[in-house]
């Protein structure tokens, strides 16, 4: 396992890591959310707000020391997928995400905590696309995000601490996952309800969805 970690965290194995990300993203967009409206204004923003979301994971305002961070507005941006196009878009950009992320450094111990810790849990801020129509979805749609993200992160920890032979493990996990990830969420929230960055958001919101509707989705 550690030989795997190692190669994750080269040159190469983080190029395989986007090449399989991008493979992933095309695979899934095809196959399984054709009825998604992944088109191609979809593709596009959903690739603008990844690249907004990757970059701002590197602002790491408080690292964790066996992986995750608090950082300014990374899972939100991931997020906002689905709420501008659906759940389907948001959940392949999620998943495609958490491979992404591979290259700044994966932590790895277990092949079921790499999935949980990495594909599922970024796929689980997808879930802010189910609450896309609701009047408060952005808000509601992200805390719904992190608390999947957070389910699927206390899992991959858990077993983690199991295999070091650790009593309450499953606390352990919870306690090391949500300090940070509902510490950036409160964060995130404070900085998307100011008037300004609402109001900005709110007419992305609007120009998607009259530019979907002129062209008939």
């Amino acid at each position: 396992m550690e030989q795997f970690q190692d190669f994750l965290n080269s040159g190469l194995g983080s190029g395989l890591a986007i090449v399989i990300a991008a493979a992933i993203f095309l695979a899934m967009t095809g196959l399984f959310f054709k009825k998604a409206k992944f088109n191609l204004r979809a593709m596009v923003y959903a690739a603008l707000a990844l690249s907004i979301a990757f970059v701002l994971s590197y602002f790491r305002l408080f690292p964790m020391p066996q992986g995750g961070s608090v950082t300014p507005l990374s899972m939100f941006f991931v997020s906002i997928i689905g709420i501008w196009f659906g759940p389907g878009v948001g959940l392949v950009s999620g998943v495609t995400y958490g491979f992404l992320r591979i290259v700044q450094g994966a932590w790895i111990i277990h092949p079921m905590q790499f999935l949980l810790d990495y594909p599922l849990a970024f796929g689980m801020l997808g879930l802010a696309g189910f609450f896309w129509k609701h009047k408060h979805g952005m808000y509601i749609g992200f805390v719904v995000a992190v608390v999947g993200r957070f389910i699927m992160s206390t899992l991959a920890g858990w077993i983690y601490w199991i295999g070091i032979d650790t009593p309450g493990s499953l606390w352990m996990s919870m306690s090391y996952n949500g300090p940070f990830m509902f510490a950036e969420m409160a964060i995130s929230l404070a900085i998307i309800v100011l008037p300004p960055v609402r109001h900005a958001l709110n007419h992305v919101k609007r120009y998607i969805t009259i530019s979907s509707a002129k062209q008939g989705g």
